[in-house]
């Protein structure tokens, strides 16, 4: 079976099917939990205790949105207790080195995206020269 043909989407549409799939994918504790499923499996608690601040409801709803978008398989053992172990499916791992570049971008601008954030806060623009020696410094 090939793979499947590549379809043009408005996603600026209001009705654009993709916009929920935009949304599972790129939610903060998606992008998580994606990224820590790249390495291995993990059991929900694993998962929990590696991405610091997420509530149980929130990695619930997470998981069960990318397992609903065919991302992530949910594996059942019956043992007692159950044990349930998430891994990423074909098509998560295809996704995973889009999201590294993502994290790898956010990590390499971080100082310069406070810089900013501490500017507008201020209501003061940073000037770009000074954005950029900040950038350097912290590099």
């Amino acid at each position: 079976m090939g793979q499947e043909p590549v379809r043009s989407h408005d996603v600026f549409a209001a009705d654009c099917p993709v916009r929920p799939i935009f949304g599972d994918i790129t939610s903060r504790w998606a992008t998580l939990v994606i990224t820590v499923l790249a390495a291995r499996p993990h059991r929900f608690a694993q998962l929990a205790a590696r991405i610091g601040g997420v509530s149980e409801k929130m990695l619930s709803q997470t998981l069960r949105a990318l397992t609903r978008d065919g991302l992530v398989e949910r594996t059942v053992t019956p043992t007692v207790p159950i044990q349930v172990t998430y891994e990423l499916t074909a098509l998560g791992r295809d996704l995973v080195p889009r999201l590294k570049d993502l994290v790898t971008w956010v990590d390499h601008h971080t100082s310069t995206i406070q810089a900013a954030q501490a500017a507008y806060d201020a209501d003061t623009p940073v000037p770009p020269a000074v954005a950029n020696q900040r950038q350097r410094r912290s590099s």
